[in-house]
């Protein structure tokens, strides 16, 4: 819904193996000085009760990779329950029943998290922030732009794991964190300038990544140990991937929690303040995130300006199709509208979209499912040569205006991808529907018949991960960020 490191000395980790040809000496030197040694305990996974593995997922369709060869999956850290920590000696006399030692596991797995929270925060600005500014790879400017507000979550976190030690007994079990929860969660609202700037952060830091010096130090902190094979967005990515698993968390301790437990209403309400919390940053991201690819179309005719567009404030879901000629498109479906655009890099520039076709409203768009072997390929050598030549997974668009009919055929990637544009589409047209000349409210999303639930209309959710890897119990993101989702091609 969005890693820790052993205690290492980071010089050692930075020198490249004696199989390989050594890279210059100042280099390698300036930069393992500039790393100081971290100290931190043995790590757990986030979740351990709350959180199934998952695949690696596939690449964003805008990064750019920094080697050629596929990086190992990354290491995951060692798990510790709270039955190992409790010390009976000092515990109850009576023995503690399967539901309290469930609950005491919960409690001890928020508490973990902040603790693995807090050193992955560290491990950022220390292993990588700081380097880079001080070898002047990136300039103070765009580091900014890319880490923002980072720093401020680590004191956030920091009170909540002493406030939770503080409350744990010489036996290790603890009796009451809904009082401490209910205190500390108006401190989330520091989440969305953080989780706002991310969605500049990311094209920012993928267009860095063409640097070859930028190239250079992330594959050296890729391959060392402390990285646990977790890229830098991936560490930029947790402290969102945190923020959607409290709900999760915070209900599963409730769950464990007797009805006439002392700890029972606070928690209750702690509940629905971090569900209230988590609803407001993600209204607000989405928000930034709709604003900032409109502000990154470009219009080749006034024509093509739409007041749909510019009076969107979420944005659906975005992507690459191609059409029956096999050219690349960028398409987005922001709330009432979809805009077909191709990508074009200007500069130094992050990418821009720019529009090729007459934006479509939802409202008078025509979408119709094609069969498999319906669409022939056309304008290449091999549609020449085999007017035979069918394809698959392809979807048409069309509406009418000023008497005339356009029309456009889509093809996604694979069967999955097109499934996803398809609901995509139909929930927006009955969404479309409903409001009837009045635009949905702010942060309002759509369902998408996968399961689950997004936003206020929703009755399910999508089964799509972010950057980070990062999933609920039940294989999919929390609810929180799911309505502005990016459909990736598979590879």
């Amino acid at each position: 819904m969005f890693g820790p490191f052993k205690g290492v000395v980071l010089i050692s980790l930075l020198q490249e193996p004696s199989t390989k040809r050594s890279k210059p000496v100042s280099r390698v030197t300036s930069l393992a000085s500039l790393l100081p040694p971290v100290k931190t305990a043995p790590l757990k996974r986030i979740g351990q009760t709350l959180q199934r593995p998952s695949p690696t997922p596939p690449p964003p369709m805008t990064a750019t990779r920094v080697s050629t060869a596929a990086a190992p999956a990354a290491k995951r850290r060692d798990s510790k329950l709270w039955s190992e920590t409790f010390d009976v000696r000092l515990g109850a006399t009576q023995p503690l029943s399967p539901k309290e030692i469930k609950r005491q596991e919960a409690i001890f797995e928020l508490a973990q998290g902040e603790q693995d929270l807090v050193e992955d925060l560290k491990l950022a600005k220390k292993a990588y922030h700081d380097p880079m500014l001080k070898l002047s790879i990136m300039t103070e400017q765009e580091l900014n732009q890319i880490f923002g507000t980072l720093d401020s979550l680590i004191p956030l976190h920091e009170d909540l794991l002493s406030r939770l030690r503080d409350a744990r007994k010489p036996d290790g079990s603890t009796e009451n964190v809904g009082h401490i929860l209910t205190d500390w969660l108006p401190c989330l609202s520091a989440y969305t300038p953080y989780c706002s700037n991310q969605v500049k952060a990311k094209p920012l830091l993928d267009q860095k990544k063409q640097d070859r010096r930028v190239q250079d130090f992330l594959q050296r902190c890729l391959q060392s140990p402390f990285s646990r094979k977790l890229d830098l967005w991936n560490f930029l990515d947790i402290p969102r991937s945190r923020l959607v698993k409290y709900p999760l968390l915070l209900r599963e301790i409730l769950k464990h929690t007797p009805n006439d437990h002392p700890d029972r209403q606070h928690l209750d309400e702690a509940v629905l303040m971090v569900q209230s919390v988590v609803a407001d940053i993600n209204r607000r991201t989405g928000e930034s995130e709709c604003q900032y690819y409109k502000d990154r179309l470009l219009y080749t005719e006034d024509g093509q300006k739409d007041e749909l567009i510019d009076q969107s404030r979420t944005l659906s879901c975005h992507g690459e199709l191609k059409n029956n000629r096999g050219l690349k498109l960028h398409v987005f479906l922001f709330q009432d509208v979809l805009v077909i655009t191709r990508s074009v890099s200007l500069n130094d520039q992050p990418v821009s979209y720019q529009l090729c076709r007459q934006p479509i409203p939802i409202r008078q768009l025509d979408l119709e499912d094609l069969s498999d072997g319906e669409m022939r390929v056309g304008g290449s050598i091999r549609g020449a040569f085999s007017n035979n030549e069918r394809t698959k997974n392809f979807f048409r668009v069309s509406f009418r205006t000023g008497g005339q009919l356009q029309s456009h055929c889509f093809q996604a990637s694979d069967a999955f991808n097109k499934q996803q544009w398809i609901n995509c589409i139909r929930q927006a047209k009955e969404a479309a529907a409903l409001t009837g000349n009045q635009l949905p409210e702010t942060g309002q999303c759509l369902e998408t018949g996968l399961g689950g639930q997004i936003g206020p209309l929703g009755g399910t959710a999508l089964s799509l991960r972010g950057d980070s890897g990062i999933e609920d119990e039940k294989g999919m993101l929390p609810q929180a960020f799911l309505c502005n989702f990016h459909l990736i091609p598979h590879t």
